[in-house]
């Protein structure tokens, strides 16, 4: 279950690939971040929408891809080309900028556009941590990761500057915004075409099956600890909303709270990365779970101060460090590399289905009994779901 080193893995040794793929995430996060810094607050201040019906959107976000994730991986698969499915899936999530300036005021119109831009995720994911994950070797997936997700995490950084500076530059014209993005998620999809190489394995002539990866026991087992823990995760969105609710926080600075997730993201996907792969994946991904119980504790506390910002901010930066590509590279040895887009995008899938579940099950308890009342469950469910979490893998390594 564990993949462990003897030493450090060198930084120097990460494949040009994986930069190549952390490119295109950086200039593609760019565009997406954009869109996400500012839509909360456009669905919720703008539109008047109210938790519940913003937690329908937000699952958007998370539950569209699943409908995808696995077609997508298995074609990509069967083909054994990676590289063309994780295109499609940029250049979907690019053309979803532009539907969102004729979506205009339209709640469903704009649901339709976060559908699509998250279809587009789902069809790349899969096939490009497929590609990490087939670029690197074995004993360093987790710094190969932690490098793409800290390339991918600058983009993040910079995506809410950029939408800042649009919407003072503009008069607050979200249009301006996504015409922007739309150029800058065109500029990744070219990056991907000159730059990312694919990485195939012999076809066979046998006819590629899903089963092997669905009765693989410890990769499924893995999948479920996932998608409880995923069912139990607030989105980001709803931090930054309860944040600047909590705090009153002018409009104008709602695009820049991203900020501080993503430079703690930055400084610490690599040495996350690492530290997972020589103390063990899973076990930093547990760890990152407990943050976040730190987290809403934190959020639902009465009378904090300034200071909860920061260290909001800072929790939800460790998590992601701990947990996005720290997954992704303890999954990965665990599947075959001719299925290892389908293996990797089953865990996503059902991670996938956890946060749509949890979106409106937030949305739903904010709404009927409060924020604080729902962040007490919802950190009482990470608690329970991590020791199980626990108890299943390890159960796993002994059935081993």
């Amino acid at each position: 279950m564990y993949v462990s080193a003897t030493k450090w893995p060198r930084l120097a040794t990460v494949p040009g690939n994986v930069l190549a793929l952390g490119a295109v995430s950086l200039v593609t996060d760019v565009s997406s971040e954009m869109v996400t810094a500012v839509l909360p607050l456009y669905l919720v201040l703008s539109l008047g929408l109210g938790p519940l019906a913003f937690g329908v959107i937000d699952g958007l976000y998370f539950g569209v891809t699943a409908l995808v994730r696995l077609a997508g991986a298995h074609l990509a698969d069967r083909r054994q080309r990676r590289k063309p499915v994780a295109l499609a899936g940029y250049a979907v999530s690019a053309a979803s900028r532009i539907g969102l300036l004729a979506a205009g005021t339209s709640v469903a119109a704009l649901g339709a556009m976060v559908a699509a831009d998250r279809a587009g995720k789902g069809l790349r994911t899969g096939p490009r941590d497929a590609l990490i994950s087939l670029s690197a070797s074995p004993e360093a997936l987790g710094q190969a990761f932690g490098v793409h997700r800290a390339m991918d995490t600058a983009g993040a950084l910079l995506g809410p500057l950029v939408a800042f500076g649009v919407l003072a530059a503009s008069g607050n014209a979200y249009d301006a915004v996504f015409v922007t993005s739309f150029c800058v998620g065109v500029l990744g999809v070219l990056l991907m075409v000159l730059y990312v190489q694919d990485r195939r394995e012999p076809l066979a002539g046998e006819r590629l099956s899903l089963r092997p990866v669905l009765r693989n026991a410890p990769l499924v087992r893995m999948c479920a600890a996932a998608s409880a823990l995923g069912l139990v995760t607030v989105s980001d969105a709803f931090v930054y909303l309860l944040l600047q609710k909590r705090l009153e926080l002018a409009p104008e600075l709602f695009p820049l709270l991203p900020l501080g997730t993503a430079a703690a993201f930055l400084l610490l996907a690599v040495p996350m990365g690492r530290l997972a792969d020589r103390v063990g994946r899973f076990r930093v991904f547990l760890a990152g779970h407990a943050v976040l119980v730190v987290l809403y504790g934190l959020l639902a506390l009465p009378g904090a101060g300034g200071w909860l910002v920061a260290a909001a901010l800072l929790a939800l930066g460790v998590f992601y460090a701990a947990t996005d590509g720290v997954l992704m590279a303890a999954a990965g040895p665990l599947v075959p590399a001719r299925l290892r887009t389908s293996g990797l995008a089953l865990v996503q899938t059902g991670q996938a289905v956890g946060r749509l579940v949890s979106s409106m099950l937030f949305g739903a308890l904010w709404t009927a009994f409060g924020s604080a009342a729902g962040l007490w469950v919802m950190g009482a469910g990470v608690a329970v779901c991590a020791v199980a979490a626990g108890f299943l893998l390890r159960k796993g390594a002994r059935d081993a």
